[in-house]
């Protein structure tokens, strides 16, 4: 998994490019983490337009980046979903907290 950080004010735009699954998680987790303690991040938006593949890890991550960023009063989106991971976040219920878009300018414009 190889992700690519954007920081536009206050907002973390997060490209990942790969696969999510348990042998990155742990990975990807401490990179997210590390990005938002280092550049006081109000807001997470994920670029998913280049995910591969996301098992029940990759929900995790996604739980706890929006458990830490709720704490800071702040919101968590998803934005160019795959068919394949927008099932696996429709299955998941993640939809009734964490708001979906088509593209990043459109995220970025509803922070």
């Amino acid at each position: 998994m190889k992700l690519r950080f954007d920081i536009i004010d206050k907002n973390l735009l997060v490209h990942f490019d790969g696969e999510l699954d348990h042998h990155s998680a742990e990975e990807v987790r401490e990179d997210i983490d590390s990005k938002i303690d280092a550049n006081n991040i109000k807001n997470l938006i994920f670029d998913m337009s280049n995910m591969k593949f996301m098992d029940s890890s990759g929900i995790g991550v996604v739980i706890g980046r929006y458990k830490k960023i709720s704490k800071l009063g702040g919101k968590v989106v998803v934005t160019c979903l795959n068919p394949h991971v927008d099932k696996i976040f429709q299955m998941s219920g993640i939809y009734k907290i964490i708001d979906k878009y088509e593209t990043n300018e459109e995220a970025l414009a509803n922070m």
